[in-house]
């Protein structure tokens, strides 16, 4: 069974969402890579406030590449999550309730998303350029000077994706590697 889920995502969307769970996710998104999450904890360290409303959002980890002519954005396939996770506790505690990219995480970062009531997705890798289907809209709202990492706002219609690790800390990086082993 595929799920349809609509932004925001709340606790209580979160708290429905299971690990292996497939999800066809619509609404507005936000960008961002390691480069622009330094900033934005620095930026929370220091008592500013975020380019965007965190709470109740989800972060793609994503750069891009550039449009063709004609297009909305060029291929948008994730990118490896772990190097997100020296600051994705931060923003958890701030409000963000999903993730997006591919490869497992670290412990902090799934002890954080149980006390926050969060869910990481994965999207395929090697799928870019359909994952640049479902994205209908982009704009840059922060940290232009980073390119490709910039922080996006980008408005995306039935992105397919996978619940890999729920809000109870469920991982299908953990248990699938078990089933395997009994093979």
């Amino acid at each position: 069974m595929t799920i349809r889920l609509d932004i925001p995502l709340t606790e209580e969307k979160v708290e429905n969402l299971k690990a292996g769970d497939k999800v066809l996710l619509s609404g507005v998104i936000y960008t961002s890579r390691d480069a622009a999450h330094k900033r934005m904890v620095e930026q929370l360290n220091k008592g500013e406030n975020l380019p965007f409303d965190i709470k109740d959002n989800i972060i793609y980890y994503v750069g891009p590449s550039p449009a063709k002519e004609g297009e909305v954005i060029g291929s948008a396939g994730p990118t490896t999550s772990y190097r997100m996770d020296p600051y994705t506790p931060c923003l958890l505690d701030k409000g963000l309730k999903g993730m997006i990219g591919k490869g497992d995480r670290n412990k902090d970062v799934i002890n954080s998303m149980i006390q926050n009531k969060a869910v990481y997705f994965a999207a395929v890798g090697g799928t870019a350029a359909l994952l640049a289907d479902k994205i209908k809209k982009v704009e840059v709202i922060a940290y232009n000077d980073l390119g490709t990492e910039a922080i996006r706002k980008m408005e995306v219609e039935d992105l397919p994706l996978i619940v890999v690790i729920d809000c109870n800390g469920n991982n299908l990086y953990e248990s699938e590697k078990q089933k395997y082993k009994k093979i």
